[in-house]
């Protein structure tokens, strides 16, 4: 089986709430997502996708995928999609960096796997723990009381895992906490990510300011350092996620006791191979794990599934279901939400199917 053709579409996210915000005053009303597909010489596709949280965020943009994979495609054509070890090791020789270019097409290479296979992905990550496992939800940053507003709505419909975006005001950032808190009931977990929006005196007041308050406390400032400074003036379980971008990082966290639970981000590492790399080592380690993406629709939503699925539900702390947040569906088959949890599906390889009228025609097309 050797990879024919790759083709990179652009479709257009618009957030139900109508706008995202988070530290920094950063904000995106219509995310610009990259639906990746692989196309074999056996007649087999599979699809990827890769979303990044605008050119503001971690260092990736929307159009830099796609001249990516224009970049990268050639060298990819002919080459075995299910020996993902080896053209993971290809994509790398043909491009340095820039892992969030490969994620999407890695992760068709997945699908195409598990179509082959006859089983799901989630099965060839490592298997399928449970039912189905907690998601959680992101509250755009507002108002203390808004915030709160939300979160109840969102507790409603069955979330028990609460992301609040803070890393402004550190004051105001004390209120939304504890106007939020007040909320929760036992079993709720409450985050406040930071997103490395607070400097360091910022951080050392809000995690002084909330410290009888059960809080997660994730990415507080810019750098590791910054970060580990802050996690040793508090007592808060911490949560690391922008600095999480490799293996070596993973394992000087663990070295310096630095973080209780780590997020693993898909398209931030490269892709779901590297990702399980990432993802294998923490359960080796012991460390717990959000997983998922910068952002995303159906596709990534399904890989964010199969992914958090394979993991020991004792170290799942939770994942997300980005297909939830937006307006506009890409895939048919693709993981929906009940009661603020998720399954993957047991469908062969991610179990979706493009809808192919939503991504209209390929701005990338190599062959």
């Amino acid at each position: 089986m050797k990879i024919a053709r790759i083709a990179a579409y652009r479709v257009e996210l618009p957030l139900k709430e109508g706008s995202y915000k988070w530290s920094g005053g950063k904000s995106v009303d219509v995310f610009d997502s990259t639906i990746v597909r692989v196309e074999t010489d056996t007649g087999i596709v599979g699809h990827g996708e890769v979303c990044p949280l605008g050119p503001f965020y971690l260092p990736a943009y929307a159009n830099g995928v796609r001249a990516g994979i224009a970049e990268l495609g050639p060298h990819l054509i002919g080459y075995n999609p299910t020996h993902l070890g080896q053209l993971n090791r290809r994509m790398d020789a043909a491009l340095k960096g820039h892992p969030y270019v490969k994620s999407g097409i890695d992760i068709a290479c997945w699908d195409i796997l598990g179509q082959v296979s006859g089983l799901p992905v989630c099965d060839l990550l490592g298997g399928r723990y449970g039912d189905d496992f907690h998601l959680y939800r992101a509250i755009s940053q507002q108002s203390a009381d808004e915030m709160a507003a939300n979160v109840a709505g969102y507790r409603a419909e069955g979330y028990r895992r609460f992301q609040l975006k803070v890393g402004g005001d550190a004051d105001t950032d004390i209120a939304r906490i504890r106007a939020v808190s007040a909320l929760l009931k036992p079993g709720d977990k409450l985050v406040a990510d930071a997103n490395t929006g607070w400097l360091m005196h910022d951080a050392a007041r809000v995690v002084r300011g909330v410290r009888d308050i059960d809080v997660y406390i994730e990415q507080p400032c810019l750098s590791y350092e910054e970060c580990l400074t802050i996690r040793r003036r508090t007592d808060h379980p911490f949560v690391l996620d922008e600095s999480m971008d490799s293996l070596d990082m993973l394992l000087r966290a663990h070295a310096d006791l630095a973080v209780d639970v780590v997020n693993l981000k898909i398209s931030k590492l490269g892709g779901l191979t590297k990702t399980k790399q990432a993802r294998d080592l923490c359960i080796s380690l012991g460390i717990a794990m959000t997983l998922e993406d910068s952002w995303g629709g159906d596709v990534t939503t399904a890989a964010i599934a199969h992914l958090a699925h394979s993991t020991p539900t004792e170290l799942l702390f939770t994942a997300t279901d980005f297909n939830s947040y937006v307006t506009v569906s890409t895939a048919e088959g693709a993981p929906q939400r009940k009661n603020g949890r998720m399954a993957a599906s047991t469908a062969p390889g991610l179990g979706i199917s493009p809808r192919m009228d939503v991504l209209g025609k390929p701005l990338v097309d190599i062959h």
